[in-house]
């Protein structure tokens, strides 16, 4: 499809909270969108909404969080390629004065569980996002076979930056990814708690869809978007975003190597 005929057409984007909250996506998809002569449409939500969305062909393309349900739905023929985009870190934020005595920790598994005696609180997003998946999975390790049910577990069914501001309200805990936290921080009173072991390690993939199973979809134009994201120099943008106002980076660029099993 030529420029010039694309200019009429959007591409929709399925992707997480994380990605928005961050500032990412307003920082690179204007250069996509002058080049390509597409229009994206972001479309922020949890990872498993935002699969659902591709599974049910009511995307283009989608940027996901979710290692496993990605897994699931590439074998199952939703989606015919993924590609790891880039990768961040999620960590415990917490309320300065720590009284679940989580500050200093470094195994999640056992601050969940330090969090759960202590009664908390704790809110979750609640959304069956990318970070709730990966709470849930945090509290099975703790031993529950279902996160708590007590009054101090909350459910905020919002996405990260609002969750972060729901955990601060109620002096309360939360997992969320780094660059949304960053990206909060100077609206926050929460402070990172636990952070840096390999079970917190947030990937993102880019999945095109498999136009047999969504006839109506845009493929050139998801296909265009992905390829996008894993190009050179937008891959150097990512490894340079945040930077100049965290002094760190807030994702890391990992386009060519193997997608997260």
């Amino acid at each position: 499809m030529s420029p010039l005929a694309a200019q009429s057409s959007a591409v929709i984007l399925a992707t997480t909270t994380s990605t928005r909250d961050a500032g990412l996506l307003d920082s690179i998809l204007p250069d996509f969108e002058r080049a390509s002569g597409y229009t994206v449409k972001v479309i922020a939500v949890g990872s498993g909404q935002a699969l659902a969305m591709g599974k049910r062909g009511d995307a283009d393309v989608v940027l996901s969080h979710a290692p496993e349900a990605e897994r699931v739905l590439v074998d199952s023929g939703y989606f015919v390629r993924r590609r790891i985009v880039m990768h961040n870190e999620f960590l415990i934020v917490g309320p300065a004065a720590d009284p679940a005595g989580l500050r200093g920790m470094s195994d999640p598994v056992a601050a969940m569980r330090r969090i759960a005696e202590g009664h908390g609180p704790f809110v979750s997003r609640g959304d069956q996002s990318g970070t709730h998946l990966r709470e849930q999975l945090l509290w099975k390790r703790a031993g529950f076979s279902t996160p708590p049910r007590d009054g101090w577990y909350i459910e905020s069914g919002q996405g990260m930056g609002a969750t972060l501001q729901l955990a601060d309200e109620k002096r309360g805990y939360t997992l969320t990814d780094r660059a949304t936290y960053l990206a909060w921080r100077d609206k926050l009173h929460v402070v990172p708690m636990v952070e840096g072991d390999t079970s917190l390690y947030n990937v993102y993939h880019v999945l095109e869809l498999n136009p047999k199973n969504a006839s109506r979809i845009n493929v050139a134009g998801g296909r265009a978007l992905a390829d996008f994201l894993v190009a050179p120099e937008t891959q150097r943008r990512i490894g340079e975003f945040g930077k100049g106002r965290f002094s760190q980076s807030l994702f890391v660029p990992d386009a060519g190597k193997e997608p997260s099993p």
